[in-house]
């Protein structure tokens, strides 16, 4: 066996000069550290090519260079300290690094009123690059929740007004005969209509931040919606959802108009866009509104 020199063709002078704005890898799996959990994520990867005469770049230094998030909480110090080894292993090739976290945040929560819990499970996304020796991160979330329409509930009241009207309007009110009424599905003839609804928030965050706030922003999400879906529950928690409901009707303008409002008064947040989804009971399609900040 010769000790031959492996041959490097990436290395190789090209005669096509084009530079391409990114270079690298997708779909990489990875554990990374988040919030004390050990997460299951997927990276993409990549730096730019501003040298035309070479031919490609040094995919296998940017997947070695991953380790670096297995034994360390991920931070946005963590992740600029990641670009910043992809570029020096490119150096003079590249003059931009990018990376990409995509994986599942898992977070127990306690029901409304009884001592249940249970885990949900939110799609978040780490965006971080650096370019002109700028750094960025960008965290995105996707956090459910429940939309009761406001016009059909000012359609069932009118409904169960003219129902009472019909029941009492021609005789003294009784107060115990009232109650009961109230109680029976012969009084409550109509009720408004729910939909399971999707919150996606993304925001930019300040490069000076110590931490990435994931559990911050779907807990700022879910407290200005008022309406997040539930886990494990009893007929208690139940009610409590449908008396959360009641207090919060909103239309996907209410809730978008809501998120702004909140991410507006935000720590750490130097931008965002945001899109609401009411996947639609009464309709076969959808609602959906958005707004950014800063963007």
């Amino acid at each position: 066996m010769t000790n031959l020199t492996l041959p490097d063709i990436a290395a190789q002078t090209h005669l096509d000069t084009t530079p391409l704005d990114w270079v690298g890898m997708c779909g990489i799996a990875v554990p990374i550290q988040v919030d004390g959990q050990r997460v299951a994520a997927k990276a993409d990867a990549g730096v730019s090519l501003v040298d035309g005469t070479s031919r490609g770049i040094h995919m296998s230094r940017l997947y070695l260079a991953l380790e670096m998030l297995e034994q360390q909480t991920l931070t946005p110090l963590a992740i600029r300290r990641l670009l910043a080894s992809f570029l020096a292993s490119h150096e003079g090739l590249s003059d931009a690094a990018y990376l990409r976290l995509r994986f599942e945040h898992m977070l127990k929560r306690p029901a409304l009123i009884s001592r249940l819990s249970g885990w949900k499970s939110y799609a978040i996304t780490i965006d971080s690059k650096i370019e002109n020796e700028m750094f960025h991160v960008e965290l995105s979330v996707q956090v459910p929740y429940s939309s009761t329409c406001p016009c059909s509930a000012a359609l069932a009241r009118q409904l169960i007004q003219e129902q009472f009207q019909r029941e009492f309007g021609e005789r003294p009110l009784d107060h115990s005969a009232v109650l009961a009424w109230l109680g029976s599905s012969e009084g409550i003839v109509a009720t408004p209509h729910s939909q399971r609804s999707l919150a996606t928030v993304h925001i930019r965050l300040n490069s000076n931040l110590d931490s990435l706030p994931v559990t911050e922003l779907i807990d700022t999400v879910e407290a200005s919606l008022g309406t997040a879906v539930q886990t494990a529950v009893k007929r208690a928690d139940e009610q409590a959802f449908a008396l959360a409901n009641g207090q919060n009707l909103m239309f996907c303008e209410d809730a978008a108009r809501r998120l702004h409002q909140s991410l507006r008064q935000a720590e750490g947040v130097s931008a965002f866009k945001l899109r609401v989804e009411h996947a639609e009971s009464l309709h076969a399609h959808d609602a959906i509104a958005s707004s950014q900040w800063r963007w």
